[in-house]
């Protein structure tokens, strides 16, 4: 994805943006995937095809751009009172969204269109900065808690590894063994 496409653009660009991401998923959920074609998402969202072509180079990279955007988290992790708990649940819901197929297919985008893995890094940012809330509450509740990135290998690794590669045992009780495993790891000294 180009770098423009990365930013988060104001004014006319930003307009142009939800236009097109916003043509993207009327027509898929239309007509099916196979209506997504530069012209007809340009058609859609009342730009040329050249602002598209411009903006995003082709259309796996408006495909990847949109997967992104769809799979940033709407709200913060629940707070259930203690850092397993929390850890737990976050765990369970981000393995039935990213398990599903719906999510799978935007984890397929996100990846297909992005030759510098800079969407992959977006992604990857996201589980972080909701595994940070979590691990932040849980220390200002005085509970220690494993650094963000023990949570990423730990948990978010091995189940983005199942859904992408191996798609069995995608169950609540998996996510429980990660997170268990995750909690057992030796927590870093401050």
């Amino acid at each position: 994805m180009s770098p423009k496409a990365m930013a988060r653009p104001g004014g006319r660009s930003a307009r142009v943006q939800e236009a097109v991401h916003a043509a993207v998923r009327e027509l898929e959920a239309e007509a099916g995937r196979a209506s997504l074609t530069v012209p007809a998402v340009a058609a859609r969202a009342g730009v040329t095809p050249s602002t598209i072509y411009r903006r995003w180079g082709d259309l796996h990279e408006l495909l990847s751009d949109v997967a992104v955007e769809r799979l940033r988290p709407e709200e913060p992790p629940a707070d259930h009172g203690s850092l397993h708990t929390d850890l737990e649940a976050w765990a369970r819901q981000f393995l039935d969204e990213m398990a599903s197929p719906s999510g799978r297919a935007y984890i397929r985008d996100a990846l297909l269109g992005d030759p510098d893995g800079s969407n992959a890094g977006q992604c990857s940012a996201y589980a972080a900065d909701q595994i940070e809330v979590i691990l932040g509450r849980a220390t200002g509740r005085g509970e220690a808690a494993p650094d963000v990135e023990a949570v990423m290998d730990h948990v978010v690794a091995p189940m983005m590894y199942r859904i992408l590669f191996q798609p069995g045992r995608l169950t609540a009780s998996y996510a429980d063994q990660l997170v268990q495993a995750a909690l057992a790891a030796p927590v870093p000294p401050d």
